[in-house]
C-alpha cells in the first residue's frame, strides 16, 4: 500500500462507535426511503410491493457480505476504491473510486434538493434553492465540526425519522383495525391477479436503489473504534434494519392504498404522490404534513452522511496520490477538511443548479446510481480476486469468496441493464473520462 502523503497530517481519529456507524448508514439510506418510489413499485409489481423490498434486501445482502469480507482485508477510508485496489490492482482501484465518486457527489445533491423542495412546500415564501443551499451550509458545518458531533446530531434526526415511521405504523394499524384493508391481506406479497415473477424482478431493479448508502459505512473504517469487524457488522446490520423497515411500511401502505396498481400503471403522474395519498386516506392531512416534514429534515441529513462519505473517498484517493495531495489533509477536528469542502462545493453547485430549473430534479435523478453500481461490481470482483485468485486470505471458502460475490455481480449487472438510458449514457461518459485520466497518468509515469 502507498504510504500516506504527509504522515500524521493524513491520520483520521478512531472515535466512532458501532451505533455511530449504523446511524451514518441509516441516515444515508433514510428509514422512509420507499415513500418516493412506492407508487412506481406498486404499479410495476402489480401490488406485490412488500415482496419487492424483501427480494431487494436479499439481493443487496450479497453486496453487504462482500463489503464485510473486504473491510477486514483493507480497513481504510477509501471503501470500494481501496478494496478494488488491493483485490484487483491499481487501475481497477482507480476506476472503482472514480465511479463511486460520481454517486457520492451527486446522491447528496439529490437529497439536498429533496429537502429544499419539501421545505419550500412547507414555507412557500422562501424559494426552494435557498432552502437547498441552507441545508448544504448547515450540514457541511456539522461535518466540519467533527465526525462524533455529526454522528450525535444525526442520531437525534434518525430517532425522529423512526418515530414518525412508528406513528405511521400505529395510524395504519388503527385504520386497518377500524376500517379494514382496501386490498387482500396477502396482496402486498403476492400481487393482484396472476402473480408475475418478471414484474417483481423489474420492480426489484428499481427498489435496490433505495438501499444505496449503507455502503457508506465502510468509508469510516479508519475512524471506527473496535476495528474492522465492527465495521463489517455495522454494514450488515444497517441493511437488515433498513430491509425490515422497508417491508413493513410498504406492506401497510399497500393494504391501505386508495388507488389500485392498475390505475397507477395507467396514470404514471399519480405514482409520485401514491404514498401520501395513502396516508391522507388512512389518517388525514396531519400525518401527511408530519411525514413531509420528516422527509425534509431526513433528506438533509441523508446528504450529511453522503457528503461525509464523499469526503473520505476523496481523502483516500488523494492520500494515494490519485487526486491532488491537498485533499489528503486532516484538520484539527480530525476530519478531512479540504476533501469535505471540495465535496460540499460540488454538491452545492449541482443541487442549487437543479433547484433553479423546473426539470432539475428529473435531470439530477436520471444520472445517479450507475456509478455506485459499477463500483459494487468491482467490489464483488475484488473479493474473488483477493481470496480465490490471489489466495491472499488463507483457505478459500467457495460460498463466501466465489458464489456470494458472483451472485452480487449478477444483481448489479441486471440493475445497470435496467437503468434509464440517460444514466447509462452519463455513467459511460464518466467512465470514459476516468479511463482517459488513468491513461494520462500512465503515460506521465512512464515518461
Amino acid at each position: 500500500m502507498t504510504a500516506p502523503a504527509d504522515g500524521a497530517a493524513s491520520a483520521l481519529h478512531r472515535t466512532l462507535s458501532f451505533r455511530d456507524l449504523v446511524v451514518y448508514g441509516l441516515l444515508f439510506i433514510a428509514p422512509m426511503a420507499p415513500v418516493g418510489v412506492f407508487g412506481t413499485l406498486d404499479a410495476k409489481a402489480r401490488g406485490a410491493v412488500a415482496l419487492v423490498y424483501g427480494v431487494a434486501t436479499a439481493a443487496m445482502a450479497f453486496t453487504a457480505l462482500s463489503y464485510a469480507q473486504m473491510v477486514r482485508v483493507a480497513p481504510q477510508a477509501g471503501s470500494v476504491y481501496t478494496y478494488a485496489r488491493v483485490g484487483l490492482g491499481e487501475a481497477p482501484g482507480f476506476v472503482a473510486g472514480w465511479m463511486a465518486m460520481l454517486d457520492y457527489l451527486l446522491i447528496p445533491a439529490v437529497a439536498y434538493l429533496f429537502s429544499g423542495i419539501a421545505l419550500h412546500a412547507l414555507v412557500p415564501s422562501v424559494p426552494s434553492w435557498v432552502w437547498t443551499a441552507l441545508a448544504v451550509v448547515v450540514t457541511t458545518g456539522l461535518n466540519l465540526w467533527g465526525v462524533r458531533v455529526a454522528a450525535r446530531v444525526g442520531f437525534v434526526v434518525l430517532v425522529m425519522e423512526i418515530v414518525v415511521l412508528l406513528v405511521f405504523v400505529a395510524a395504519a394499524g388503527y385504520a386497518l383495525a377500524t376500517g379494514g384493508a382496501r386490498r387482500g391481506w396477502l396482496t402486498p406479497l403476492t400481487g393482484e391477479g396472476a402473480f408475475s415473477a418478471g414484474a417483481v424482478l423489474t420492480a426489484v431493479s428499481v427498489a435496490v436503489l433505495s438501499y444505496l448508502g449503507f455502503d457508506a459505512i465502510a468509508a469510516f473504517a479508519e475512524e471506527a473504534a473496535g476495528g474492522s469487524a465492527r465495521v463489517a457488522r455495522a454494514v450488515v446490520t444497517c441493511l437488515a434494519v433498513a430491509g425490515v423497515l422497508f417491508v413493513l411500511q410498504t406492506y401497510l401502505a399497500a393494504l391501505l392504498a386508495p388507488v389500485s396498481p392498475a390505475e397507477l400503471a395507467a396514470h404514471p403522474e399519480r405514482q409520485g404522490a401514491a404514498f401520501y395519498d395513502t396516508v391522507d386516506a388512512a389518517s388525514g392531512a396531519w400525518l401527511h404534513d408530519l411525514v413531509a416534514a420528516s422527509k425534509a429534515v431526513g433528506a438533509a441529513f441523508a446528504a450529511l452522511a453522503g457528503q461525509a462519505a464523499a469526503g473520505r473517498l476523496l481523502f483516500a484517493m488523494a492520500r494515494d496520490r490519485r487526486l491532488p495531495g491537498r485533499l489528503a489533509k486532516v484538520g484539527a477536528s480530525g476530519v478531512p477538511r479540504p476533501a469535505l469542502l471540495g465535496a460540499a462545493a460540488v454538491t452545492l453547485v449541482a443541487a442549487v443548479w437543479a433547484a433553479r430549473r423546473p426539470d432539475g430534479l428529473d435531470r439530477l435523478v436520471s444520472v445517479v446510481d450507475v456509478g455506485a453500481l459499477v463500483a459494487f461490481g468491482l467490489l464483488h470482483l475484488s473479493v474473488i480476486g483477493w481470496f480465490a485468485v490471489r489466495h491472499r486470505g488463507g483457505r478459500v471458502r467457495p460460498v463466501a469468496h466465489v458464489l456470494v460475490p458472483l451472485l452480487g455481480l449478477v444483481v448489479v449487472t441486471a440493475v445497470i441493464a435496467e437503468a434509464a438510458w440517460t444514466a447509462q449514457l452519463v455513467g459511460g461518459a464518466w467512465l470514459a473520462a476516468g479511463l482517459a485520466v488513468l491513461g494520462v497518468r500512465a503515460v506521465r509515469a512512464r515518461g
